[in-house]
Formats: C-alpha cells, sequence, structure tokens
C-alpha cells in the first residue's frame, strides 16, 4: 500500500488499508490488480478525476487541428483556372491545412490519363515552395489525387517574403478609366 503522499507504506490486508483510508477520510484505490500482492494507493479521487480532466482541457487547447481542403481539376482545365485553383491552394496551405487535389476522368479522358498526371505534377511544382508531398499523384479508379502539406520551414521563409495574401480576389472585369 502506499499513502497520499506517495510513501510505501508496506504489505497489508485489505480491510485494514480501507480502514486507514476511511480514518484520513480519503479513498483506497487499486492501482495495480496484476501485480503480486495487489497495489493500492490511498487519495482522493474525485481530486484527483478533477486534475486529469484539466490537464485534458489544456492538452486539447494547445493541439492543433488539421483539416484536409479539397481542390477539384480537370485533365483538359485551363491555365488560368489552375493558377485560381493553386492560389487557393496556397492559402490553405498558408493557414496550415492540408490539399487534396483530386483530378477526375471522364470519357475518353481515361484513354490519355498521362495528361491528367502531368497536370498533378504541375500543381506539385507550383506549390512545391510552401508544400511536401505527403501523397505522390496516384490514380484510384476514374479519378487521380495528390496530398499535400504545409512545411513549417517553408511556410515561415515564405512568409518573410511575401506576406499573407488576405485581400479577397480581384474582379475579373475591368472597369473603365475616367477621363
Amino acid at each position: 500500500m502506499i499513502d497520499e503522499n506517495g510513501q510505501m507504506v508496506g504489505v497489508m490486508s485489505s480491510r485494514e488499508a480501507l480502514q486507514i483510508a476511511e480514518s484520513r477520510s480519503l479513498d483506497l484505490i487499486e492501482i495495480a490488480p496484476t501485480a503480486t500482492p495487489p497495489t493500492c494507493k490511498i487519495m482522493d479521487y474525485g481530486k484527483w478525476k478533477y486534475e486529469n480532466k484539466k490537464k485534458e482541457k489544456e492538452a486539447k487547447k494547445k493541439q492543433t487541428v488539421i483539416t484536409v481542403k479539397e481542390i477539384q481539376v480537370r485533365p483538359r482545365t485551363d491555365d488560368h483556372d489552375i493558377d485560381v485553383k493553386v492560389r487557393h491552394a496556397r492559402r490553405f496551405l498558408l493557414d496550415g491545412d492540408k490539399v487534396k487535389v483530386n483530378l477526375r476522368f471522364m470519357g475518353r479522358e481515361l484513354a490519355h490519363q498521362e495528361f491528367g498526371m502531368a497536370t498533378l505534377r504541375r500543381v506539385e511544382k507550383m506549390l512545391s515552395d510552401i508544400s511536401i508531398t505527403e501523397s505522390a499523384p496516384k490514380l484510384e479508379g476514374k479519378q487521380a489525387f495528390l496530398l499535400l502539406a504545409p512545411d513549417p520551414v517553408k511556410v515561415k521563409e515564405f512568409l518573410k517574403t511575401q506576406p499573407k495574401p488576405d485581400a479577397p480576389l480581384e474582379p475579373l472585369v475591368d472597369e473603365p478609366d475616367e477621363e
């Protein structure tokens, strides 16, 4: 038996240990039931549960939640459209999220999967300055995908040279100049 201060009291019957715990207004808890003889400890069980709950809450506060954002492209997606999608992916990576780039093949596109894989490699190369490839371009059925994760070192270096793009996207239509 171990007392509330962590000191070894000695081997005794469970009845004696329970009487000692009750005389100190504490609980007797079996901490190693498979040991010979079983090990018990005197402690305030309610206080111990409360402290463990507080520790778990603190640990939860410190942990970061990483979400996976998805970007959809096609093998025939135009260059400008890919640039827009890469800009969105870049913003997601700078926010600390992982990015999954999905490429879906339809109809005759399945006959020329090399075009789709080239598109995925191009996206991977465009984002290589702030990300690491977690899963290389992989084909599964009628779609291929690529999984990118933010590289903290590369992101830090990127943010030193360029501020984070928080501004909304500019309109596509040019406004006429006033004369």
